[in-house]
C-alpha cells in the first residue's frame, strides 16, 4: 500500500510544510536519500506546546508532540520527493528538551517512531537516537529529524 493511501486510511492529512525559522530549507534530496531539517511540533504555523518535558510538559504530551514533528517531517519530504517515493525510513533523530532528572527520552521519541511504523509498516523500521537537551528553538519540547531512502 502506498504511503498516501495508508495516511488516508488512518485519516491523517499531511500538514503544510513548516516555514524555516532561519537560513535553511525544510528538506534536501541527495541521490536516493532525503534529509529533513529538525521539525518542531507546529500546527498551522504555531508551536503546539512549549516547555520542558518532565516539568511543564508531561511525557505523554511530548510523545504526541513528537508524532506531530514526524508528520511535519513527512510533509517536508513530500515537498521535495513525494511521500509515495519513500522506500525506507533510515534514521530518526529526536531531541527532547528535558527538565532536570528526566530520562524518558526514548519513550517520547516513540511518538515519531510509532507513526512511521503505522504508515510504512516494515519499511518504517529505522535506526534512531533520542537525545535529551537543555533548550530547543521557540522553547519547543521536542524536535525530530528524518533520513529516508526514496526510489
Amino acid at each position: 500500500m502506498s504511503a498516501s493511501a495508508r495516511l488516508a486510511e488512518l485519516e491523517i492529512e499531511l500538514p503544510a510544510v513548516a516555514k524555516p525559522l532561519a537560513s535553511y530549507v525544510p528538506a534536501v534530496r541527495s541521490g536516493n536519500l532525503v534529509y529533513t531539517s529538525g521539525q518542531l511540533p507546529t500546527q498551522a504555523g504555531t508551536l503546539a506546546r512549549a516547555g520542558k518535558v518532565g516539568a511543564a510538559v508531561t511525557p505523554e504530551e511530548a510523545k504526541a508532540l513528537a508524532r506531530i514533528c514526524a508528520l511535519n517531517a513527512l510533509a517536508a519530504i513530500d515537498s521535495v520527493s513525494g511521500i509515495d517515493t519513500i522506500t525506507r525510513v533510515v534514521k530518526v533523530v529526536g531531541f527532547v528538551a528535558s527538565a532536570a532528572g528526566f530520562n524518558g527520552q526514548p519513550d517520547v521519541v516513540n511518538g515519531a517512531s510509532d507513526l512511521l511504523s503505522e504508515v510504512f509498516g516494515d519499511r518504517g523500521l529505522h535506526a534512531r537516537s533520542a537525545v535529551g537537551v537543555s533548550e530547543l528553538p521557540l522553547d519547543s519540547p521536542v524536535e525530530v529529524e528524518l533520513v529516508v531512502e526514496v526510489g
